[in-house]
């Protein structure tokens, strides 16, 4: 392994030890706040692996995060039913399905036009779940209970535990980094760069381009569903919102200014964006104006993102002389 590619694990080793001894010393408010960092960072790393792997900008990524959220609120409030053991695999495949069919339709097309199909087929099932007034309408959806784990009557998870909830979103977010480092340095992923760097040659190699991006995009919108899934049990409430473009777009935002193609760069730029934007609420009310100017900031000196302050710049390769 390069020696920057071991100084990259000995950092993230630290943040995880850091994050896993935070509940030790936090209030509950931060707590509480970096549960929801984290939820959100999961549902940015969702997205980096089609921005910043497979080069694929998608606008209506919430789709996949508030149709799982939902799931779990209509399953628990029409049906009665809160064992994890039905809440997670129904939201989850409800995500899968969702990202398979928007996917089949989205990769058919490229750049501008992917963006645009994307945002018009997520804005379709926005506007039918807000148009829903038995599942809340505009108002959103209060869940009314946290999932449960039990089995023979014995609790084997409590849900209603905020430290050992946020130990469980903690590790949702390190099995979901190993998942897709793993899979990235599959061949898979080497692909998946590939059509990235040059999609004409990848096809000419013989790849079945179109194939690997729509299993990228429903591994993406799976992910998010995951993230869909613990902000419903988070926060018992779905809203909407949820599934809005603005959703996606705020995400979007978060993987650039972390760092794209890093999976970790997006977290980090999760807990600086949520972080900057609760510190400035506390000290004044034009808070979209100073986030403004910090992505502004950050776009024009950093290029490539937070993240591009703990990475080296690659050396370009020694220019051959005529002679």
């Amino acid at each position: 392994m390069p020696r920057q590619g071991r100084v990259e694990l000995a950092v993230l080793a630290l943040a995880v030890l850091a994050l896993a001894a935070f509940p030790l010393v936090a209030e509950s408010y931060y707590l509480r706040l970096v549960t929801r960092i984290m939820v959100t960072g999961l549902f940015a790393m969702s997205l980096d692996l089609l921005v910043g792997y497979a080069g694929l900008v998608s606008l209506g990524h919430a789709a996949f995060y508030g149709a799982a959220a939902y799931t779990v609120g209509l399953i628990v409030n029409k049906l009665g039913i809160t064992d994890v053991a039905v809440l997670l695999p129904a939201s989850l495949a409800v995500a899968a399905v969702f990202a398979l069919a928007i996917g089949a339709l989205s990769i058919r097309t490229s750049g501008v036009y992917f963006i645009m199909i994307t945002l018009a087929l997520a804005q379709m099932l926005y506007y039918f779940v807000k148009d829903r007034r038995d599942w809340g309408g505009t108002d959103g959806m209060n869940v009314d209970s946290k999932p449960t784990m039990e089995w023979f009557g014995v609790r084997l998870f409590d849900f209603y535990d905020r430290t050992a909830f946020y130990y469980l979103v903690l590790a949702c977010l390190v099995g979901a980094f190993v998942l897709l480092s793993v899979m990235l340095a599959a061949p898979f992923g080497r692909v998946l760069v590939g059509i990235k760097a040059n999609e004409a040659r990848t096809r000419a190699l013989g790849y079945d381009v179109q194939r690997v991006k729509l299993v990228a995009f429903v591994i993406a919108g799976t992910l998010a569903g995951l993230a869909g899934f613990l902000e419903a049990a988070r926060a018992t409430f779905v809203n909407p919102q949820h599934l809005a473009w603005h959703e996606s777009g705020h995400l979007l935002v978060i993987v650039i200014l972390g760092g794209m193609g890093t999976l970790w760069g997006p977290v980090l730029g999760a807990f600086v964006v949520i972080f900057l934007e609760d510190w400035l609420s506390t000290l004044t009310d034009r808070v979209l104006l100073v986030m403004g100017a910090f992505v502004l900031a950050v776009v024009l000196f950093l290029p490539q993102g937070i993240a591009g302050l703990f990475r080296r710049p690659a050396k370009a390769p020694p220019e051959s002389g005529d002679g």
